[in-house]
């Protein structure tokens, strides 16, 4: 088991409740080897942090950038809960050194493990929400996630594929495209996902991966790709 007292320290943090912050950090691939483990995964907490960690995100944004429409507010969100950008301040916050996993996963690279990490985050901003309540996980965010925004701008990397293709669909179409799972197979802690994107009923074009988020965006790269070549 890991010392989660170590990372409260690095991070300035007390959990009342030591069980949420090991939850957060668990795995489900974990509970196959280690039955014994009494909490239960993150996916629970991973959901509500998600929750969380966009409420706190659009309010600042709202509140920051009032002459900024609509449009602009929904790509500087995506761009700053991207999975990418999590699993990036999740490795750099030292959480891939408290993950609980199975060995077959802690063996995994590459687009799996960024899922994982950043997975990883957002069950941990859940969990600082059941203990210490929404202003100190607001603070948090700020601190270490929109913190980041004014480097995203300026690299343009708020652009992403998804922004892209809404403003292409927006422009042409006047319609908005919409994500829809199609297809999940692979084990509970290994699952993959093909998402479809959709304008009205429309097909545009499907993407695979090990995250919702991970597949919309590559479903709208696709869909970029072939009206670029149409074009």
């Amino acid at each position: 088991m890991k010392d989660f007292s170590v990372l409260e320290k690095k991070l300035g943090l007390k959990f009342n409740n030591k069980d949420l912050i090991a939850q957060a950090f668990c795995h489900r691939s974990y509970l196959n080897e280690n039955t014994d483990f009494r909490l239960g995964h993150n996916e629970r907490l991973e959901f509500l942090g998600d929750a969380v960690l966009e409420l706190v995100v659009t309010e600042y944004l709202y509140k920051k950038y009032p002459s900024q429409n609509e449009g602009g507010l929904t790509s500087w969100r995506a761009a700053l809960v991207n999975g990418r950008v999590l699993s990036e301040i999740s490795k750099g916050l030292g959480f891939d050194n408290f993950i609980l996993l199975s060995r077959g996963e802690g063996a995994e690279a590459g687009e799996r493990k960024q899922s994982i990490l950043a997975n990883a985050f957002e069950s941990f901003i859940g969990a600082l929400y059941l203990d210490e309540g929404y202003n100190l996980c607001q603070e948090f965010i700020e601190r270490h996630l929109i913190v980041k925004l004014p480097s995203i701008i300026e690299a343009g990397l708020h652009r992403d594929f998804k922004s892209k293709l809404q403003e292409e669909t927006q422009n042409k179409e006047k319609k908005t495209p919409t994500y829809r799972v199609l297809e999940e197979s692979g084990p509970d802690h290994k699952k993959t996902f093909v998402i479809g994107v959709f304008v009205g009923e429309k097909l545009l074009a499907t993407g695979q991966g090990y995250s919702k988020q991970e597949g919309e965006e590559k479903a709208a790269q696709s869909a970029l790709e072939f009206k670029n070549n149409l074009n």
